[in-house]
């Protein structure tokens, strides 16, 4: 019976071209719109390692006290230099690294090439499995690299491949800074976004990947500035990099690895308590107020997806919406119009059932034909998007089979959805009328 229905709904909507085409183009401009915006909603919104972000904490702590809080009472959202290398020497957590972002110059071999920039971070040996960083070469150093402040760096297979041609390059050496520097590992395909283990110097987003993977000590020891987002409640005693260290302005983010319920408890009473010894030292003269947010609830609370970005789904929804009525007002007029067809059916014994599959089928196909009208429609919207918005996030929308699939899905949803009312109206036709009046 399906292939019936198919071919009395084809058969109608070659009679109305004009109007089938116009609800096939509301359709398609509907979805379409809806799916761009969601295209870029998904691309900011979505867990960066779900796998694993409730177990990723980022601590706060309140190192300047009520004068230096926000009007919602938040602390800084990353840490000075004495309070991350306090945390790390004191490791409560399973796996944890401060980290800060760094853009040494790199000689590049061969005679008369000039030194280029390069950006990465300078991190723990244990930033690497904490975060379940992929390498495709070697692995990350060990902690005695850290404690010896070696001379060691991961690189990217992006710098691998302009170096080494993609070859295994673990063991060979890269000038950075001045100094010589031992490759132990080469990153796989790792470009997580939102980029959560830097979201102070990124707000999140970030198209270009990092360089290079520095140990924290050494590049502290070689006075490796940091390229980073530094913020101060006062100006530092001393100056250059070596006064920031000493001084309370925060430019270190910090991550810890904590697995349970009970782990989490004890961070925070850690914290706590080591606000509490600076406090007592004289350091701090207020009550502690520290934040100890999993990945999901910092990026929440650093506003990582922009608030243009939900504002342009809800509008990209009410036009879908809109699309829709003028879609329902369409059908209605267009089955109501074949009231004596569908007295002549009912009369004949067909069940409302019937009356209910030919129709619908008909706005399955309009809503079939929308969704390919739309798939155009949508992969242009997203080469587009970045004339509304930022670039680096436009940059993150993607066209894939996925959201391909799901712009045929909910046309045909929503044209069956816009269906059902005039379906209904044009069941409910008395056979009896339409027989005397004809």
């Amino acid at each position: 019976m399906f292939s019936y229905y198919l071919e009395l709904a084809l058969r109608s909507l070659k009679r109305s071209p004009g109007l089938t085409l116009l609800m096939v183009l509301a359709i398609g401009f509907g979805v379409s719109a809806s799916m761009t915006t969601y295209s870029v909603f998904r691309a900011v919104s979505g867990d960066p390692i779900p796998w694993k972000s409730s177990q990723l904490f980022v601590p706060q702590i309140d190192m300047w006290g009520p004068a230096g809080r926000g009007a919602d009472g938040e602390p800084p959202n990353a840490l000075d230099y004495i309070d991350a290398v306090a945390l790390m020497r004191d490791h409560r957590a399973k796996l944890q690294s401060a980290s800060y972002r760094v853009a040494p110059t790199m000689e590049v071999p061969g005679s008369g090439r000039h030194p280029i920039s390069i950006s990465g971070h300078a991190v723990y040996s244990e930033f690497f499995p904490m975060l379940d960083v992929p390498f495709a070469y070697g692995s990350g150093w060990s902690v005695d690299a850290d404690t010896n402040q070696a001379a060691v760096v991961v690189i990217s297979g992006k710098l691998n491949q302009k170096m080494f041609d993609g070859q295994n390059s673990v063991g060979k050496t890269l000038d950075i800074g001045g100094k010589d520097y031992q490759i132990v590992g080469v990153l796989g395909k790792w470009d997580p976004q939102p980029r959560f283990y830097d979201v102070v110097d990124t707000g999140g987003f970030d198209t270009d990947t990092d360089d290079v993977f520095l140990p924290f000590t050494r590049a502290i020891a070689v006075n490796m500035n940091n390229a980073g987002n530094t913020s101060c409640n006062s100006n530092p005693a001393e100056a250059g990099f070596a006064g920031m260290q000493r001084s309370s302005c925060v430019w270190i983010e910090f991550m810890a690895e904590l697995d349970d319920a009970t782990a989490i408890q004890k961070y925070r009473e850690y914290l706590d308590g080591y606000a509490l010894a600076q406090k007592s030292a004289g350091r701090f003269t207020w009550a502690p107020n520290n934040r100890l947010r999993d990945v999901p609830a910092f990026l929440d609370n650093q506003h990582v997806v922009p608030s243009d970005t939900k504002v342009s789904l809800l509008v990209a929804l009410g036009l879908l919406i809109v699309c829709l009525v003028n879609t329902v007002g369409l059908l209605l007029a267009k089955f109501l119009r074949r009231s004596s067809e569908i007295g002549v059916r009912r009369a004949l014994g067909a069940p409302q059932a019937a009356i209910y599959a030919q129709f619908l089928t008909e706005a399955g196909i309009v809503g079939l034909a929308g969704g390919v009208v739309g798939l155009v429609f949508t992969a242009l919207g997203v080469l587009g998007v970045g004339m509304v918005l930022p670039k680096d996030i436009a940059a993150l929308a993607h066209v894939n089979f996925s959201l391909l699939l799901l712009t045929l899905v909910v046309a045909v949803i929503s044209a069956l959805l816009a269906g059902l009312y005039p379906t209904f109206r044009a069941s409910r036709v008395q056979p009896a009328w339409q027989l005397k009046s004809n």
